[in-house]
Order: structure tokens, then sequence, then C-alpha cells
């Protein structure tokens, strides 16, 4: 601080002394500015060193004075140190008085607390003991009672079951006598003939009507070897018919060794089965051929069928459609293909009978035209009566009607009961 003082002092004379210079400068020449300024700066040098004396006493005044104070604020400050400090003491004893009243008071608490729930804690102890027993009595019982009822609803589904697979099995050996008969009747060639038949006859009887074919069919002349089924085409003049040959055949043993060589996976059996059948087939084409084919009394071609599906498709695929059409000019059909051929056939005759029926209907309405022209002159004729009757008894009704009342108008009407004797009432009024 006493730096600072003599630092502004400093400045202050610098300050008073470049004021007198520029005043001298004024006013003296300049060779009299060096002993003016000689003279300036001893002043100003007296006038600093008086100055700073000065403000030494003054700041050792100053210090001394601060130096009591400080001693006295010190003194007071200690006082009330030791003041606060006793005061602090006394607060903090009787702090601990009160924090150890609280402890022994929250200690009694506690173990209250404790006693409380220890006693709780047992109570529950006991109840929740007697309800899992109650509960596990409970669940025993309905175990039980679930138990048993499930069982012996297990033992009622087993014995159906088992009944039921009695039953099974007693169907399986009906079956198995079944299988065993129908074997007995593949076995023979007349009765796998009879079943071809049946079957050809069922699907001939649901696609065509009685009249479109016909059954044990002698198609060539002078033969006795009837076709099982002939088809009646329409013939080229009115009322003829040609028709086509319609045979079953069944090689049940070679289809089945064909069957049996597939399982095996034997390439020679195999090669050897498809022979054995392309060979029965081909057989049974040229007897069809042979037996029943004779144009013009029947079509250049006869049809093969085939009473299953799985034997058809085996006929297909060894390739012998086409070879029996060209070489024998035999079709070979399936059930399906049998159905299918049939029903184009039934539309081809529907597609006839309207073309035979289109003439008859043209005359009809021909016929129609003329009685509706007559049926038009009588109804114009009735017409024309009717109006004349309306109008006479329209004439009748206005001007007889007045006449009639002019002429009663002075006679007095009797009451309804007066005239019932004269006029009874009709039954239909």
């Amino acid at each position: 601080m006493m730096e600072a003082i003599i630092l502004i002092l400093t400045i202050i004379n610098s300050i008073v002394l470049i004021l007198l210079l520029i005043k001298s400068f004024k006013k003296n020449d300049s060779g009299d500015l060096a002993d003016e300024l000689r003279k300036n700066r001893m002043e100003i040098t007296s006038g600093i060193s008086a100055s700073i004396g000065t403000l030494s006493e003054s700041l050792k005044a100053t210090s001394e004075m601060q130096s009591k104070v400080i001693k006295t604020e010190l003194e007071a400050i200690a006082s009330r140190e030791a003041q606060l400090r006793d005061s602090l003491i006394e607060s903090l004893q009787t702090n601990d008085r009160h924090m150890t009243s609280k402890l022994e008071t929250y200690s009694e608490k506690l173990g209250e607390i404790k006693t409380t729930l220890e006693t709780r804690v047992k109570a529950m102890e006991e109840s929740n003991a007697k309800k899992l027993d109650e509960m596990r009595t409970v669940v025993d019982e309905k175990l039980q009672s679930t138990l048993e009822e499930r069982i012996s609803r297990s033992f009622k589904e087993v014995s159906e079951r088992l009944e039921q697979v009695y039953k099974g099995l007693g169907e399986m050996q009906t079956l198995a006598t079944g299988v065993g008969d129908l074997k007995k009747v593949l076995s023979n060639v007349k009765a796998r003939g009879i079943l071809g038949e049946i079957q050809l006859g069922a699907i001939l009887e649901d696609m065509l009507t009685p009249d479109q074919y016909e059954t044990n069919c002698v198609t060539v002349e002078g033969s006795r070897d009837p076709v099982e089924y002939a088809v009646k085409l329409p013939g080229s003049s009115e009322g003829s018919h040609v028709y086509l040959p319609v045979d079953s055949k069944f090689p049940v043993d070679a289809y089945v060794n064909l069957n049996d060589a597939y399982e095996s996976a034997d390439p020679e059996k195999l090669n050897e089965a498809k022979k054995i059948l392309i060979s029965r087939i081909k057989s049974f084409a040229k007897d069809i051929r042979d037996k029943y084919v004779s144009p013009p009394a029947t079509t250049d071609f006869a049809i093969m069928f085939l009473p299953t599906e799985g034997l058809y498709s085996e006929v297909v695929k060894l390739g012998l459609v086409e070879i029996l059409q060209n070489d024998y000019k035999v079709t070979v059909a399936g059930p399906t293909t049998m159905a299918a051929l049939l029903n184009s056939l039934r539309m081809g005759f529907r597609t006839l009978a309207i073309q035979k029926r289109s003439g008859e209907i043209w005359a009809t309405l021909g016929a129609v035209k003329t009685e509706f022209g007559k049926f038009e002159e009588v109804l114009t004729v009735a017409q024309n009566r009717l109006t004349q009757t309306s109008n006479e008894i329209e004439k009748l009704i206005g001007t007889r009607t007045k006449a009639i009342n002019r002429k009663l108008r002075g006679i007095t009407a009797l009451p309804e009961e007066a005239t019932a004797e004269y006029f009874p009432a009709s039954e239909d009024v």
C-alpha cells in the first residue's frame, strides 16, 4: 500500500513539474530554461521528500492505530469463539442426552414390535399350516375322484375301442373271405369275362338309352359268335343302322404277373411279363377283329374294353394303343375313356335327332301360323259380337230402366218383410 501511495505522489509531482516547465518556457527564453529546470527540480525533490516524510509519519500512525483496532477485534473474536465453543459443547451434550433418551425409547418400541411380529408370524404359520392341511385334503379328494373318473372313462373308451377292434377284425375276416372269393372268381377265365361284361353293361346303361345298343348281338352275318355289346349308329338310309362292336377283356393273370415283376425289380422278369401282356392284348384284338368286325354291317373298327384303369394305363404305357388301331382296327378303352367315348356318341345321337326333327318342327310351325290366322278371324268376329251385346245392354240399362222407373214413380214401395212372401230370397244372395 505504501509503494502505491509513493507512486501516486511521484506521478502528481511529475505532472506539476511539466506544467511549470511549460509555463516557464512560455515566459523565459531558452537560455534560462536549464537554470529554471534545475531550480524546479530541486524544489520538486525537496517537496517530494517532505511529502514522503509526512506520508511516512501518517502511515506509521495509521499502522499503529490499525494494529490496535485489529488487536481489539482479535480479542473480541477470541472471546466470541470461546462463547460459541462453550455453547456448542453444551448444545452437543444436550443433543447427546436427547439422542440417548430417544434411542432407549426406540429400543423399547423395537422390542415391542419384535414381540408383536413374532406373535403374528407364529399365528400366520399356524394358520397357513392349517389351511395347507385343508387344501391338501381337498386336493387329495379331488385328485382321487378325478383319477377314478378318468380311469373309469379310460377303461370305458378302451373297452369301446376293443369292441370296435373286434368288429373290425370280424369285418376283416369277412373281407378276407370276400377277397378269397374274388380271387377264386378272378382265377376263372369265364368269371373274369362276366365281371368285365357286367361293368361294361353298367356303363352303357348309364350313358345310352336301351334302343341305342344291343346285348349279345351277332354283327357278322352267318356267325355264331355274338359280341357282348353293340352300339347302334345311324346308317346311310332312313331307319338303318350300323353296329359298333364293344367287347370286354380282362387278362388278370398277365397283369398280376406284371405287377409282381415291378415289385421284384428284376429286369428280366419285368421284360418277360411285359411280353406276355403284349401278346395277350394283341391276341384279344385279333380275336375281336376276326369275329365282330364286318363292314358295312359294322363299323371298320371295334372297341376293346379293359375293366380297370391300372390295366388300361399299362396298355397305354406299353404303346399298344396305336399298334392295335393300325394293325387290328381295335380301339382300347378303360372305364373313364369308355364313358367319355359314349358321351361323345350320345351328343352325336342328339345332334342327328335334332336334324331329323327340324323339318317336322318347321312344318308344324307353318300349320300353327295358318291356324293362328283363322283364330285371329274368329277372335275378331267374337269381339264384334261382344261389342254389339255390350251396346244393347247399355241401351237396355239406360233407356228401358228409365222408362220403367217413370212408370213406377207413383207406386209406393213395400218393406222387405212384405215382399218376402211374393219374392222369396235366393240362396245365392
